[in-house]
């Protein structure tokens, strides 16, 4: 059988990342933030459990209730720790939990303290994070050392190699194939066995970076979900962010506006009331009027009427579509054959959206297909608009050069992050996926009422 281009690619892809893993810096950070990790379990279960203790002995003294505050806000300050080494060691940014907000007054202070929804999560990540750490630690120095002492054994004089914490538990000692003598005479150790031994470390030495790899995603995943905001803040402070994008989106808009009427609309209509005002003094005097020049004052304010109804109506056209007097299915149509590539368009929607996010969805395939016709080089393009429950999801695909993406300086695709806002600020969700050389997926999913 012969194999697919793709499939060696593929297949030579993973032995390079198979061969390489050891040698990285990220495996190195991961192995030294496992360490530093479990060192510090030690005295974070002494802080937890001596304050817990102290103060469910004495809770039914005010001191036990003031003893169980101050191990809460002294979780605040190991979750603080914990962000800081997963940041460092990782790269992974948590973001930062609400700030302790106390009410006034001692009694305030120990209410809030004890209410700490962020010190109870950090607890929670304490008590998870024991297991974890002795039997991951436990798991991953025994492999290490496992493939260590075996790498080494060419050099050690014929001393066997022994088991260490999972591989002992695993495998008894005398069971392990490489330990074996049943390949040679009774008691000998030859080349045989070393090489065996030998490349049974090689094995393990590249198995064992993606056991660190595999317990630190675990460690990972729970502070993800225990160090961050707690779901309430976090859903929060999304609406507030939505709130802010949408004021200042408001504001860009009636700025726009304003600029568009100063410095279109108004001098055109000025310009107007000027070359009518002149016609009407000639006509004040009918001796000696030039007919000739007053026909050409008004063919001149005729032309800029003209020109000033059509910038209106391009203003209006911004603050909402017409097209979409006759709904989001034939302004998408209309979009679509107005592009300059080839676009196919599916619109499967049952229920009518709000005209809110009639405005949004309209805006984003417009912009979206204008950036297919100026970068993408593209030779068709297709959107897709179809309602999944309560929601509509809008597709738009081209089979350009991609490289687009979400950036606010100096890209091509910089407006992007203009609808990644507007979207947002809806409670949407606005995805992009554009590789090198193409193809370019943006996906857009919106409610159906704002």
């Amino acid at each position: 059988m012969v194999a697919s281009e793709d499939l060696e690619i593929h297949a030579r892809e993973i032995s390079r990342t198979i061969l390489q893993t050891p040698f990285t810096r990220r495996t190195w950070s991961e192995l030294l933030f496992l360490a530093l990790g479990t060192a510090l379990v030690a005295p974070y279960v002494a802080f937890l459990v001596f304050t817990m203790a102290v103060g469910i002995a004495f809770a039914i003294t005010f001191f036990g209730v003031v003893i169980i505050a101050l191990c809460l806000r002294g979780m605040r300050v190991i979750g603080g720790i914990q962000r800081a080494t997963a940041r460092g060691l990782l790269g992974m940014t948590i973001e930062e939990p609400a700030p302790f907000a106390p009410r006034p007054g001692f009694l305030g202070w120990l209410q809030s303290a004890l209410r700490d929804r962020t010190g109870w999560r950090t607890m929670a990540y304490v008590a998870v994070k024991v297991p974890l750490a002795f039997f991951g630690t436990f798991t991953v120095l025994s492999i290490w050392f496992a493939a260590l002492s075996r790498l080494a054994f060419p050099l050690s004089g014929g001393l066997q190699p022994q088991g260490l914490g999972v591989i002992r538990v695993i495998v008894r000692p005398g069971q392990l194939p490489v330990e074996s003598t049943s390949l040679l005479a009774a008691g000998g150790l030859g080349l045989v066995h070393t090489v065996v031994v030998f490349f049974t470390g090689v094995f393990l030495f590249f198995v064992a970076p993606w056991v660190v790899r595999v317990v630190v995603y675990l460690d990972r995943l729970l502070m993800g979900a225990l160090l961050g905001p707690d779901p309430v803040t976090a859903r929060v402070r999304s609406l507030e962010h939505a709130r802010a994008q949408t004021v200042d989106a408001s504001a860009a808009t009636l700025r726009r506006i304003e600029r568009d009427l100063h410095d279109g609309t108004q001098a055109q209509l000025v310009a107007l009331a000027m070359r009518l005002g002149m016609a009407k003094e000639k006509l004040d005097h009918p001796e000696g009027v030039d007919i000739d020049q007053v026909r050409d004052l008004v063919n001149d304010a005729h032309r800029g009427a003209k020109e000033a109804i059509f910038e209106l109506r391009d203003i209006a056209r911004g603050i909402h579509p017409p097209a979409l007097d006759i709904g989001l299915e034939g302004a998408l149509s209309t979009l679509a054959a107005r592009n300059t590539v080839p676009t196919e368009l599916t619109v499967s929607v049952n229920d009518r959206p709000t005209p809110a996010i009639e405005s949004i969805a309209y805006f984003c395939v417009a912009e979206l297909l204008a950036n297919v016709a100026q970068h993408a080089n593209a030779s068709r393009a297709s959107v897709t608009c179809a309602q999944h429950g309560r929601r509509i999801r809008i597709v738009v695909r081209d089979d350009g050069i991609g490289g687009a993406q979400v950036s606010r300086v100096g890209s091509s695709s910089s407006g992007l992050i203009g609808l990644a806002d507007r979207v947002r600020a809806v409670d949407g969700r606005f995805d992009i996926a554009s590789p090198t050389r193409g193809p370019t997926v943006v996906t857009v999913d919106l409610p159906l009422h704002a």
